[in-house]
């Protein structure tokens, strides 16, 4: 006999939402300059959750120009000062962690497990590692007197929207730099509860600005002539967008861009162990995971094996309720990416791939997909070529090692790459050979803000996170 799961729902009171968000300039909550304003919605009931004001250009300037203010005063600070407050947005990221989960499942769709036990823990090392850098730049590595550009402008994702700003605020902070962020349009929730914890912190006004809105507003703060410094993580094809529209220009740029990362698996490798890391590398966050393992490269020997345990597993996640403690798999955070899933995923049956997906009971209101792999896939396919950003893994085979690493690099990007074998020589030979910026071996989707964290090609350039991410906010 099975055992069903009762429901185990976190409360919505937890996380109380405004019925109106403005913009964050200058310390104080505004209006956008024209009044505009959009609807962020809950991706698992198409409710909608809240106005938010939907930030212009006119805004934008506003809020350069208040970060600008205030950064002489800000850089000025000794370092052990700015730590003061990175270490106190810390300390209230933590005592506000319950609600800044809740909230972030509500407005983007990713189960609360992972809102609560991934995400906020992570959002809070950040800024208690960037805060110990705080009074230490001199020993980074980047000469004895490093210093801050100025303003910086950073535009983030929706697949971890309150991580990705800690990813970029926490070391721009700590070195100096003043702030103007623009959160992903389907998700500015957290972001703007972020606003009120620098609030809470006393941080100095202007130093951390927040500009919602849609890509007008993003371009406009992209490409404004007081900024010093842009940061983005998003799809490649507007990373190039922003490279075109910087060049030649003295603003400094990172990109963290898209991925199509392989997920190899030898003869000799913990097999178990590798089927929970491949269903972690491509079913957390919905696939929505730039670094996701979407191509799995199976060694033929075992490949028909781990394709039945693989199975198996895939049949036990539960896919549901993103605010259900059992929930494994949330909502696709939009009604445009669950379309972009179903056309990349029609497309490889079309080209001949096998699909398969559990039997799953999807909700009858809000975007789902049901997790889903192809066999049968080759290189030529769009399903290994193309970022699905969704839960759909395309699965190849291999003989050699040298193969594997000839498969695992025929791709134009270069974000991530799995080992599994109990072979330390041959995890090193492969890390060796790998084009890609971040490897792990016999685990995957292992984040640590010691640890930096990059691609190559068309996965980006620059680094974020550990003492190399200090030097993109740095005048080195």
């Amino acid at each position: 006999m099975k055992f069903a799961y009762a429901p185990a729902p976190e409360s919505r009171a937890t996380a109380a939402v405004a019925p109106r968000h403005g913009l964050f300039i200058d310390g104080e909550f505004r209006e956008a300059a024209d009044g505009a304003v959009f609807p962020t919605i809950s991706p698992a009931s198409e409710e909608v959750l809240s106005e938010v004001a939907r930030g212009g250009a006119e805004d934008v300037d506003a809020a350069v120009r208040a970060a600008r203010a205030a950064f002489p005063a800000w850089s000025a600070l000794p370092g052990s000062e700015r730590a003061k407050y990175l270490f106190r947005i810390a300390r209230l990221v933590q005592e506000r962690s319950r609600e800044l989960a809740v909230l972030e499942s509500l407005d983007n769709g990713k189960p609360i497990r992972e809102s609560r036990d991934v995400d906020l823990p992570l959002v809070a090392a950040h800024f208690f590692y960037y805060a110990g850098w705080a009074d230490k730049l001199a020993h980074a590595g980047y000469g004895p007197d490093p210093r801050p550009l100025g303003v910086a402008a950073q535009v983030i994702p929706w697949n971890f929207p309150l991580l990705m700003l800690a990813w970029k605020v926490a070391p721009a902070l700590a070195t100096g730099n003043t702030v103007v962020l623009k959160p992903a349009e389907t998700t500015p929730l957290t972001a703007l509860r972020f606003a009120e914890i620098c609030r809470q912190a006393g941080l100095p006004p202007g130093v951390v600005n927040i500009v919602t809105g849609d890509g007008a507003a993003g371009a406009a703060l992209v490409a404004h002539p007081d900024v010093d410094k842009v940061a983005f993580t998003g799809s490649t094809e507007v990373g190039r967008e922003i490279a075109r529209t910087l060049a030649g220009t003295r603003t400094k740029l990172t990109l963290e861009l898209g991925g199509k990362a392989a997920n190899i698996v030898f003869d000799d490798a913990p097999l178990d162990q590798a089927v929970e890391g491949i269903v972690g590398g491509i079913f957390f966050n919905q696939g929505h995971v730039c670094c996701a393992g979407s191509r799995l490269l199976v060694q033929e020997s075992v490949a028909d094996e781990v394709l039945d345990a693989l199975k198996r597993r895939m049949a036990t996640l539960r896919v549901g309720d993103p605010l259900d403690k059992n929930t494994d798999v949330g909502a696709i955070n939009s009604a445009a990416q669950l379309a972009r899933i179903r056309e990349l995923a029609e497309s490889g049956e079309a080209e001949g791939a096998e699909r398969w997906s559990p039997a799953c009971e999807l909700p009858e209101t809000g975007f789902w997909f049901v997790p889903t792999l192809f066999t049968g896939v080759t290189q030529a396919h769009r399903i290994a070529r193309e970022e699905i950003f969704g839960p759909v893994l395309s699965v190849l085979t291999f003989r050699t090692p040298e193969e594997a690493v000839a498969k695992a690099n025929n791709t134009p990007y270069g974000l991530s790459a799995g080992i599994w074998t109990e072979k330390g020589s041959r995890m090193l030979w492969m890390a060796g050979r790998l084009r890609a910026g971040v490897i792990w071996s016999n685990t995957f989707n292992k984040f640590d803000p010691a640890s930096p964290f990059g691609g190559y090609q068309e996965s980006g350039y620059g680094r974020e996170g550990g003492r190399h991410g200090l030097e993109a906010y740095l005048d080195v």
